[in-house]
C-alpha cells in the first residue's frame, strides 16, 4: 500500500506533464482553457501527494 500510493504520484505526474506538453504544442498564445488544463493537472498531482501524506501517516504512525 505504501508503495502503490508512490506510484500514483509518479504516474500522476507522468499524465500532468503530458497535458501541460500537449496544451504547449497547440499553441503558445495565452488561452483560459489551457490555463485551466494545466491547473487541474497540477491539482491532481497535489491531491496524489496527499494521500501518500495520509496513508503513511495513518499506516506507520501507530507503529512508533
Amino acid at each position: 500500500l505504501l508503495v502503490a500510493t508512490l506510484v500514483l504520484v509518479i504516474l500522476v505526474e507522468l499524465l500532468n506533464t503530458a497535458i501541460e506538453k500537449v496544451v504547449d504544442r497547440v499553441g503558445r498564445d495565452y488561452h483560459e482553457l489551457s490555463r485551466v488544463a494545466k491547473d487541474i493537472g497540477s491539482a491532481a498531482v497535489l491531491i496524489s501527494i496527499g494521500l501518500v501524506i495520509f496513508t503513511w501517516t495513518m499506516l506507520l504512525l501507530p507503529a512508533v
